[in-house]
């Protein structure tokens, strides 16, 4: 398995432009919403209670970023558990409504995404390596806590694998 540093690296190659990682502080929160709206639905049970499909996918998703690192994965999984808490009051709207409204969410981030991959002149990292669909959140979290002054070395080892970012 990639360090955290090879992962954020590797996916900082493909956004170094301000532009592009501003699109990405919208477009991907709104992605994993949308997921996370759309797996709500699922119901699964599981001895004498109901999981959900989010739920799932939450838990698999964090295991992978405490792996990673603990803080972040703990960071992670606290915006993750949030989100699909904000998921459920649209799991439970009528189909038609649930599937336009996630649907359209999921549209949406991703139009954003390309608006920024276009200032970028790059294309999406996950077309390289479909890891990148996980690591896209993360990446957001990170340069988050980078512009709060945080994780400095952290910040420094992407910037010495993916090289400075550009206006």
């Amino acid at each position: 398995m990639k360090t955290l540093q090879q992962q954020l690296g590797n996916y900082g190659l493909y956004h170094r432009s301000k532009r592009n990682v501003l699109t990405h502080f919208f477009g991907i929160p709104l992605i994993v919403y949308a997921v996370l709206c759309l797996l709500a639905r699922i119901n699964l049970p599981v001895a004498d209670h109901v999981i959900n499909g989010a739920h799932v996918f939450v838990l698999a998703t964090v295991i992978y970023y405490l792996l990673l690192n603990v803080s972040l994965g703990l960071i992670m999984a606290v915006i993750l558990v949030v989100m699909s808490i904000a998921a459920a009051p649209i799991a439970s709207l009528s189909f038609t409504s649930w599937l336009a409204v996630s649907i359209g969410v999921f549209i949406f981030g991703w139009v954003l995404q390309f608006i920024g991959h276009y200032f970028e002149g790059k294309k999406p990292a996950f077309v390289d390596d479909l890891i990148g669909l996980i690591i896209g959140p993360l990446f957001v979290l990170v340069e988050a806590l980078f512009l709060l002054g945080l994780y400095k070395q952290l910040e420094q080892q992407i910037t010495d694998i993916a090289g400075p970012t550009k206006p």
